[in-house]
């Protein structure tokens, strides 16, 4: 009656052997280290790269406790902070600006457990200190953006038809453009409506000039918002690898922020610099007859601006008049090196273009030759003149150079961040948190210590009150634990504050089955059944009762985790698998011990589960 067959007391052992094992790099710890990774895209991790880290590393009498080789560069550990800090000022000094030397936290882990895959739970910021940023992303600039591009798709759509037009101006997202005849707007309605399905046209005469009025349709600019915030999330992901950054927790919060959380981060002012800065680059021709009058740059100065440009600062300090009209966007960059000037010397970025990008620069440079052509930079919003030469050939192969009074460290950091990707829209940091690895320490001892008195308060009502049956309840809750524990681990979940939380009330509610298991056991005794009879009738009744109550719990955590971000996502996917693990070790796992312990008894008179209540007691 009460005997399990042979293959559910093998699953049961081998869920909790597997457990064991998953669940146990998370006692290990971690160790600080240095991770060295390659900025150039010419240059490789490889096995060169790890015995000159080793070679440096031991000229200099430092020890190291271990030094790897993976996808994203060499990583060395050592003992103490203090050693971490010395090698990496070392590292970084040896190995110069082709390098991102970073300071990080590995895993402790013996290679055998790494080796089966077992490695611990990702810890978040919480827990493990490090850095949050809270970006908002500027939504209006992303349209305003869009409709520059559009433009451009414009003009070159009418141009390639030969269709006539005699000007084309944009008032943030709307664009207009204007013909000397119905004949040809009607022409160029066909066109871009055939070829530009997103813009909604309409026609708007002044006098006797046609205009032609185009906006982005509501659906277009959805996804405008949408590319906007996915593509600044792939680039700041880009930027954190950069950074040689383990575990960062990049994601999207509401309509137009994102969160960035790096954890285990020490060299905080680092990431803040790049992070921070949202460098995009335009290419845009100067204005040279304009610049050619004396009168015209001084009103321009004193902010009366001829029809079409915008005025900027060169390096040098003059002012630059160039055209609005962009030429080519940072988003056509394949690669950016820093570099030197063949010629003068001095510190420059060398970019690599994509096809479409060096098509159009040469097609560019090709009609331009002669002119000045302008390559801003524009960070927070704000636009920088780095170079305007002139153009003296046409220039093929997508090849291009910025430079023009850089220093070495600007030139490396303008070329990471072209070379991490262009912003869709710029952004600003709206919220910094910093928090300290000690603090981190003290929020993983104070948790687990919760959890843990937790735990021995319910051991201890349970032995008491049920006796043998309440320790085959605490050893479940206990195999409970390992179990989410585990399964946590295989899944490289990310354990924050609030998910020792979900653990500590998961442990709360997983005990609840035990009790109506329990009060079951011993409803049926009262009702004169006996004790085998009693075992088997208490946990097949139960679980009716167990089911419907996790499965309501359940539904409710699936919707926090739908429906929440951040900590409530995060405390959600703890409560929902905790509730599985609660399920089986309740019921498979007590019962499998119950089994082992009673169900090899062929006569039994009675069992420790507490005292029991008998009505034919009461009536005597």
């Amino acid at each position: 009656m009460n005997r399990y067959p042979t293959w559910k007391y093998m699953l049961v052992g081998f869920v909790l052997l597997t457990s064991l094992l998953y669940a146990l790099p998370n006692l290990f710890g971690e160790v600080p280290a240095v991770q060295v990774s390659p900025v150039r895209a010419t240059l490789k991790s490889d096995e060169a790269l790890l015995k000159r880290v080793e070679h440096s590393l031991a000229g200099a009498g430092i020890a190291v406790q271990g030094a790897i080789l993976d996808v994203n560069g060499v990583k060395a550990r050592f003992a103490d902070p203090e050693t971490q800090l010395k090698a990496k000022d070392l590292l970084q000094r040896q190995l110069g600006e082709d390098y991102v030397v970073a300071l990080n936290l590995l895993s402790n882990n013996p290679r055998w457990l790494s080796a089966i895959g077992a490695l611990p739970m990702y810890l978040g910021l919480d827990l493990r200190g490090g850095v949050h940023f809270l970006l908002q992303v500027d939504m209006r600039a992303a349209l305003f953006k869009k409709a520059e591009a559009t433009g451009n798709d414009i003009r070159n759509a009418l141009r390639e038809k030969r269709i006539q037009y005699s000007g084309l101006t944009r008032n943030g997202a709307t664009l207009a453009v204007r013909f000397r005849d119905a004949a040809a707007r009607e022409r160029a309605v066909d066109e871009i409506a055939r070829t530009m399905s997103d813009l909604e046209l309409r026609s708007a005469d002044e006098g006797t000039e046609y205009r032609l009025v185009a906006t982005l349709k509501p659906e277009a600019q959805r996804r405008t918002h949408d590319f906007a915030l996915q593509q600044n999330i792939t680039t700041l992901r880009n930027r954190v690898n950069e950074l040689g950054v383990a575990e960062p927790i990049i994601q999207q919060q509401g309509g137009d922020r994102i969160v960035v959380q790096l954890p285990g981060v020490q060299d905080t002012a680092k990431a803040k610099e790049i992070l921070g800065r949202t460098a995009t680059l335009e290419v845009r021709m100067v204005d040279e007859e304009a610049m050619s009058n004396p009168a015209v740059m001084q009103a321009a100065q004193a902010g009366q601006l001829p029809f079409n440009t915008e005025i900027y600062t060169e390096r040098g300090g003059s002012q630059v008049l160039v055209r609005k009209q962009v030429v080519l966007t940072g988003d056509r960059i394949n690669d950016a090196q820093p570099g030197f000037d063949n010629t003068t010397g001095e510190p420059a970025v060398h970019i690599n273009l994509d096809g479409t990008g060096a098509r159009i620069f040469q097609q560019v440079t090709r009609e331009t030759v002669g002119k000045r052509m302008a390559i801003l930079l524009f960070e927070k919003g704000k636009g920088e003149v780095v170079t305007a030469p002139v153009i003296r050939t046409e220039i093929g192969g997508g090849r291009v150079q910025i430079s023009g009074r850089m220093t070495t460290q600007e030139a490396h950091d303008v070329a990471l961040l072209l070379r991490a990707g262009a912003l869709a829209a710029p952004m600003e940091i709206v919220e910094e948190r910093t928090i300290g690895p000690s603090l981190g320490a003290a929020n993983i001892r104070l948790g687990f210590q919760s959890m843990w008195v937790g735990f021995l308060a319910i051991a201890l009502f349970m032995i008491a009150y049920y006796g043998l049956f309440g320790v085959i309840s605490v050893v479940a809750l206990a195999m409970n634990l390992l179990m989410l524990v585990a399964l946590l681990s295989m899944l490289q979940a990310t354990l924050t504050l609030p998910g020792i939380a979900a653990i500590a009330l998961t442990l709360g509610m997983a005990i609840d089955a035990n009790v109506l298991i329990n009060e079951r056991v011993r409803e049926e005794l009262r009702n004169g059944n006996t004790p085998q009879a009693a075992i088997f009738a208490g946990y097949e009744r139960a679980w009716g009762t167990i089911l419907d109550s996790n499965i309501t719990t359940l539904i409710a955590g699936v919707f926090l985790f739908l429906l929440g971000s951040g900590p409530v996502k995060g405390f959600a996917v703890v409560h929902c698998l905790g509730i599985l693990t609660s399920m089986f070790s309740a019921v498979m796992v007590s019962r499998a011990i119950v089994n082992l312990w009673y169900g090899r008894r062929r006569r039994l008179d009675k069992i420790s589960i507490g005292q029991v209540w008998r009505p034919q007691a009461a009536k005597r």
